[in-house]
């Protein structure tokens, strides 16, 4: 557990910093700022994949996964009104939504991670990053948002049903669901953070192992 514990604060803090910064919108309100350091989660995961293997990456995934379900519960105690509508600052199917796209997008990660390995250095840390980011945005933002999920009740939908109006897709396409938007604004950043997270990544195993490098 030592070898690994620098992995687990650093996904502590990432889900810790992205639940906060969540909260702030940025882009006319298309994207926040937690939108920039959760995919940092990715990065963590493929370093500790790459230099401890994969058991010891689904452990610091365990642990941002659990620090999250505690990042949910507290905010669901906070309470907020708005439009007929009392409902916790956490929403259950965004907690709920956030949960199993975080833990599914990055177990997808580590398996990919382990598909490709002994291929050069970037395919395995671009490639997994790149599908565990795609399968955590579509799980997220459906579960979370989509109209079409009604299984969380009326309460849960009155916190988020902002989100089912039409708005021009991306601010200037014709008009969509305004999730639909959020989500792929969500995963444009994910993909240009995972082609920068290279140079990180690169650095921090040569650091850590660099007979593996």
């Amino acid at each position: 557990m030592k070898r690994i514990l620098p992995g687990v604060i650093a996904m502590a803090a990432i889900v810790v910093a992205s639940n906060i910064l969540v909260q702030f919108l940025i882009l006319d309100g298309l994207l926040t700022w937690g939108a920039f350091t959760y995919p940092l989660a990715f990065l963590i995961t493929d370093v500790m994949n790459r230099v401890y293997g994969a058991p010891a990456a689904r452990r610091v995934v365990l642990a941002g996964f659990l620090v999250g379900v505690a990042c949910s519960l507290i905010g669901s105690q906070i309470m907020l009104q708005g439009d007929g509508y009392t409902y916790a600052a956490v929403p259950l199917r965004i907690a709920v939504g956030s949960g199993i796209a975080f833990l599914s997008a990055q177990l997808l990660d580590i398996a990919v991670f382990n598909r490709l390995r002994e291929g050069r250095w970037w395919r395995a840390p671009l490639a997994s990053t790149l599908v565990g980011s795609a399968v955590d945005t579509a799980l997220f933002f459906s579960i979370a948002f989509a109209a079409s999920i009604t299984v969380f009740g009326p309460n849960a939908d009155g916190a988020i049903n902002w989100a089912w109006g039409g708005a021009p897709f991306l601010t200037f396409g014709p008009e969509w669901p305004l999730w639909v938007s959020l989500a792929v604004a969500d995963w444009l950043v994910k993909l240009s953070l995972a082609i920068i997270a290279l140079v990180p990544f690169r650095a921090i195993v040569t650091r850590i192992s660099p007979h593996i490098a």
